[in-house]
């Protein structure tokens, strides 16, 4: 997928739990592991508002598009 999340990038810079940032967002720690393993097929502006707010961050840190391989390799 070309959209990259890097929620585990700041749960690590903010020494948080994903149990910890899932409670304080509002959303399961199911829901959330989805989003940060990459599976999510779309994400709630309010909840990435909500993201950002807790880990007092910008969009653009959690997440980021990466140019897919069109080599076939």
């Amino acid at each position: 997928m070309p959209i990259a999340v890097d929620v585990d990038v700041m749960l690590a810079r903010r020494k948080m739990s994903v149990g910890e940032l899932a409670d304080r967002v509002g959303i399961t720690p199911a829901n959330l592991a989805v989003l940060k393993n990459g599976r999510a097929k779309a994400v709630r502006f309010a909840t990435l508002a909500a993201l950002c707010e807790v880990l007092k961050c910008q969009p653009g840190d959690l997440l980021r598009w990466e140019a897919e391989d069109t080599t076939g390799e």
